[in-house]
C-alpha cells in the first residue's frame, strides 16, 4: 500500500477552506456594495454641485431671479397634467453643459431615461428673488432651502435618512433633508 504524500491536502480539507472563503465573501459581499453606493452618491453629489454652479451663473445673468421651471413627469400611466414651464435640464442646458449631468448615477429606476433628470425643482422658488427667498410667505435663509433634489430614494443602500442628496439655495449640499431645530 502507498503512502500519500505528505503535501497532499485530503477533501475533507479543501471543502473546509472553499467554505471559509465563501464566509468571508458573504461577509464582505454588502461592505463592497455600500463602498460602489458610496461612489456613486459621490458622483450624484458632484452632480449637483456643478448643477449649483449653473444655477448661479443663470441667477447672475437673469436680474438675481431664480428660473421657471417644471419637473416633466414620466410618460404613459399618469394622469398629471403636462408642465407649463419647462424642464431644468432645458432651462438650465447652456449653464450647465453636458445632459449627461443630470442623470444620478444610481438612478435604478430609470427616470433619467424617462423624464430626462434625476433631479427635481423646488417650484416654490420660481421667478423668485435669490436675496429674499420665501416658501408660501415665510421667510427662508438660503442655507434652510433646497433647489434641487434626486427624485427619488436612490441612495437607500447608505442607510435611512441618507437617500436623497439636496442641494441648497447657498451653494451647499447635504445627503438629508435637515431643517433646522428638527433635531
Amino acid at each position: 500500500m502507498k503512502d500519500r504524500p505528505a503535501n497532499a491536502f485530503t477533501l475533507v480539507e479543501l471543502l473546509v477552506v472553499i467554505g471559509i472563503i465563501a464566509i468571508l465573501a458573504g461577509l464582505l459581499l454588502p461592505v463592497i456594495g455600500k463602498a460602489k453606493e458610496a461612489g456613486r452618491g459621490t458622483a450624484c453629489l458632484s452632480n449637483l454641485r456643478q448643477i449649483g454652479i449653473g444655477l448661479q451663473l443663470y441667477v447672475q445673468d437673469n436680474g438675481n431671479r431664480f428660473p421657471y421651471m417644471n419637473d416633466k413627469v414620466p410618460p404613459p400611466g399618469t394622469n398629471t397634467p403636462p408642465a407649463t414651464n419647462p424642464p431644468p435640464d432645458i432651462v438650465l442646458a447652456s449653464s450647465v453643459g453636458s445632459k449627461q449631468i443630470w442623470r444620478c448615477p444610481s438612478d435604478d429606476r430609470q427616470l433619467f431615461a424617462t423624464t430626462g433628470n434625476s433631479y427635481s425643482w423646488n417650484v416654490f422658488l420660481n421667478g423668485q428673488s435669490a436675496d429674499n427667498m420665501s416658501i408660501l410667505g415665510l421667510p427662508f435663509d438660503p442655507h434652510q432651502v433646497p433647489l434641487l433634489f434626486d427624485k427619488e430614494s436612490f441612495h437607500r443602500a447608505r442607510g435611512p435618512k441618507k437617500e436623497v442628496n439636496y442641494l441648497y439655495a447657498d451653494g451647499h449640499i447635504q445627503k438629508l433633508l435637515e431643517v433646522e431645530g428638527t433635531k
